[in-house]
């Protein structure tokens, strides 16, 4: 799953090599935070949060899968 999480991000931005995931594994979650160059912020949030409304669902399923539950926190 992080794997996928850092493809949509490294595609979404013009500076690939800031693309930072860090991931803490909890009983029932698991929680990545994604941390890009803060001037691209706004291309892994997209207007009115739809970009990272996408991501987050597209994590979901990925996470539904392996029967787990999944939280993306975008900094």
């Amino acid at each position: 799953m992080k794997a996928l999480l850092e493809y949509l991000a490294r595609n979404l931005v013009d500076n690939p090599e800031a693309v930072q995931i860090k991931e803490r594994v909890g009983r029932y979650t698991v929680t990545y935070e994604l941390t890009v160059a803060p001037d691209e912020t706004g291309k892994v949030i997209g207007r009115s949060g739809r970009v990272a409304k996408s991501i987050r669902d597209l994590m979901s399923v990925a996470a539904a899968r392996q029967n787990k539950r999944v939280h993306v926190d975008i900094e």
